[in-house]
């Protein structure tokens, strides 16, 4: 939570934040910080692989907060 709030400050500045996040849709955080104020909201689908080990344990989004846009 801690560097969302800290992009999303970045993002008060005028700049583009854009986050790959679990998509948690029932957290507090994607309810309070993401719905309210995200550009964009795009669901990944399937689970992201990084290395031979498998899947993520979670699906993913991609979240893009455009500063640029505000105003």
């Amino acid at each position: 939570v801690t560097w969302v709030k800290k992009g999303l400050e970045e993002v008060a500045k005028g700049k583009l934040a854009v986050f790959l996040l679990p998509a948690r849709t029932d957290t507090r955080l994607f309810h309070d910080l993401i719905m309210p104020t995200a550009t964009e909201i795009r669901f990944l689908r399937g689970r992201l692989h990084f290395d031979e080990r498998g899947p993520a344990p979670f699906p993913s989004m991609i979240v893009v907060f455009d500063g640029r846009r505000i105003g």
